[in-house]
């Protein structure tokens, strides 16, 4: 993960957490919760992508949004300065947080 990517998605974590009621995350949140979102897209959701290869296959992919929900909702446990109300919210913000991302990376 590139330092220009790291905080294009800092950026992207402020502005769906202003986007999305329920989100609430501070400064120093973003810039936690960026670092261990890039630890994961690199070391953990491989892994999880070969595992859940079956469902996502019957499911044509919509498990991954709700996996993607869960992994929100359990770093809004675990990082300081980050925090989501409930299922929901989380759903929409890893559905934001994804869109923002694609739309930096494009224009960059």
């Amino acid at each position: 993960m590139t330092f220009t990517h790291w905080i294009v998605l800092v950026i992207a974590i402020l502005i769906a957490a202003y986007l999305v009621p329920g989100v609430h995350v501070t400064l120093v949140g973003a810039i936690v919760l960026a670092v261990v979102l890039g630890l994961i897209n690199v070391f953990i959701k491989p892994v999880i992508k070969i595992l859940t290869l079956p469902i996502n296959i019957l499911t044509l992919g919509i498990s991954w949004l709700i996996i993607n929900a869960l992994i929100i909702m359990l770093l809004g446990v675990l990082v300081p300065g980050f925090g989501v109300t409930g299922f929901w919210a989380a759903f929409f913000f890893s559905i934001i947080l994804s869109l923002i991302n694609a739309l930096f990376q494009l224009a960059a």
